[in-house]
């Protein structure tokens, strides 16, 4: 590095600390790396109110405080654990930290009666959204850690809250938790998640790949978005679907559409379909034992399940039809792409019941399971922890088998359907229902039936729509309807 350099160097870093808020960037140059999420008065409330994890771990600290400074590598060693795209037990734990030096903290640090630094609480995440803490305060579900002083005692501590047994040196994809039991009828819950997961990777390989090229594709692609903008099981899925539908005139004109994320203009990439936090990098109840096992895959059978258990009857022939020619058009495994398609060709008659197409999703799910069992067997490439099965074992649903041998398997159809409208349906929901993630009561996801929003209620724009009613007439006349309502207006974009 030259003299002239050196100088300009120094002069900025002279000029940086001389400005309000300077050592507050410098320090976050530094932290970059850091697990541990930094909190302050604006997003307090937010990160915990939508985190996935099930307990949150709160620190107040001064970045002035010299124990704090020593404290924050144990601090680092189990956030190292639980938070971030590399996290080893990812959902469980949300740690983070709260820096009470800055002025526009105080507040929020007075709230919690923050009496020394550090000082550490301990809760469901929600709990701590506009809430207080009092040291007298009984019955409160914060808590002070008050044996913390180092990371093996803050795991250990921990690991009593919860009845686990984590420890420091554990390696990733472990995955102990993910689905330790098949007879544990509620894992199912944590799929929420990854159901949100799958829906935005798949969007975002779409926007990759610049995957909508012709005016099918452009059709294929909207019908999917009209799917999953009246029937997807998160609501800001829901609500990011039906943004793009809207708009989808102005992102993709005569289908060119413009995918990179832009500051001065609409594009798709400004367009997040679950919300700006997700993807957010993991997979929860799909996680596998390896780093190339279920996954994505996994999670989009999961969306694909949960779809077809809130169509209605009239509907269930478009569902399956927007379903085949998405995975045709935008799947990206070529091999099951085609073998998908296959089964899909092989459909002859037009659904007219909702049970029938639950039926098709589940019976298909299985074969690719044989067929894949075969495959991973003679080449060794299966999940060791999580091989692949027939659905459902008799663990969950004994009453879906009438007999079974190891050749073949005869079902009671009505046991195995109502199993999937349960298991995908309110069994799925749950943990949002449990733990209010989504936030103000009347955001909360309800349960299945009042999950269904009426087709005929969607928006779609002009262009949209005359492609998708090539394909499928029973949605052409929405055009009309949304000109008409919607010419001189466009809804706010929030991704709350």
């Amino acid at each position: 590095m030259s003299l002239v350099h050196l100088l300009l160097f120094f002069g900025l870093v002279i000029a940086a600390s001389s400005t309000p808020g300077s050592r507050l960037i410098l320090r976050e140059i530094a932290d970059q790396k850091d697990r541990a999420v930094e909190l302050n008065t604006s997003n307090f409330d937010s990160v915990l109110k939508d985190t996935p994890a099930k307990y949150a771990v709160v620190e107040f600290f001064a970045h002035w405080c010299p124990a704090c400074r020593n404290y924050k590598p144990h601090y680092e060693k189990v956030a190292r654990l639980f938070n971030g795209p590399d996290a080893i037990h990812p959902g469980i734990v949300l740690m983070t930290r709260v820096d009470c030096a800055l002025k526009t903290n105080t507040k929020l640090c007075d709230k919690f009666s923050v009496s020394h630094y550090p000082m550490l609480f301990w809760g469901p995440p929600t709990k701590f959204v506009s809430a207080t803490w009092e040291p007298q305060k009984d019955k409160s579900e914060i808590l002070v850690i008050d044996d913390g002083r180092t990371a093996d005692r803050l795991l250990n501590w921990i690991n009593k809250q919860i009845d686990s047994s984590y420890a420091l040196d554990d390696q990733k994809f472990e995955n102990e938790h993910s689905l330790s039991n098949l007879t544990d009828y509620n894992q199912i819950s944590q799929a929420v998640y990854d159901v949100e997961e799958a829906t935005a990777e798949a969007f975002d390989i779409i926007l990759v790949q610049k995957a909508i090229k012709s005016s099918e594709t452009s059709a294929s692609f909207i019908r999917f978005i009209q799917l999953l903008a009246a029937h997807h099981l998160s609501r800001r899925c829901r609500k990011g679907a039906a943004e793009i539908l809207v708009n989808y005139d102005d992102l993709c004109p005569s289908g060119n559409c413009s995918y990179e994320k832009s500051g001065g203009k609409d594009t798709l990439g400004n367009y997040p379909i679950c919300g700006k936090d997700v993807p957010r990098g993991y997979y929860m109840f799909c996680r596998g034992s390896k780093n190339d096992t279920r996954g994505f895959s996994c999670g989009l059978w999961v969306l694909i399940h949960s779809l077809s258990v809130r169509v209605e009857d009239g509907e269930s022939h478009f569902a399956f039809t927007a379903i085949c020619d998405f995975v045709n058009n935008f799947f990206m495994c070529d091999e099951c792409r085609l073998h998908f398609n296959d089964m899909c060709l092989s459909v002859k008659t037009p659904f007219k019941k909702a049970r029938d197409f639950v039926l098709w999703v589940w019976s298909t799910h299985n074969k690719v399971n044989e067929r894949l069992m075969k495959d991973e067997a003679s080449l060794g490439t299966g999940d060791p922890k999580f091989p692949k099965i027939i659905w459902p074992p008799k663990e969950l649903c004994p009453l879906c088998y009438l007999s079974s041998n190891q050749k073949s398997i005869e079902w009671d159809h009505d046991h195995v359907y109502n199993f999937l409208k349960n298991y995908y349906g309110p069994k799925l929901v749950s943990l949002y229902k449990e733990k209010s993630v989504i936030g103000r009561k009347e955001e909360t996801v309800p349960a299945t039936g009042d999950l269904t929003v009426a087709t005929n209620a969607l928006v779609v724009p002009i262009g949209a729509a005359l492609a998708i009613a090539i394909a499928s007439c029973a949605f052409g006349a929405l055009a009309c309807y949304w000109r008409t309502q919607q010419k001189n207006r466009k809804p706010r974009r929030s991704w709350n």
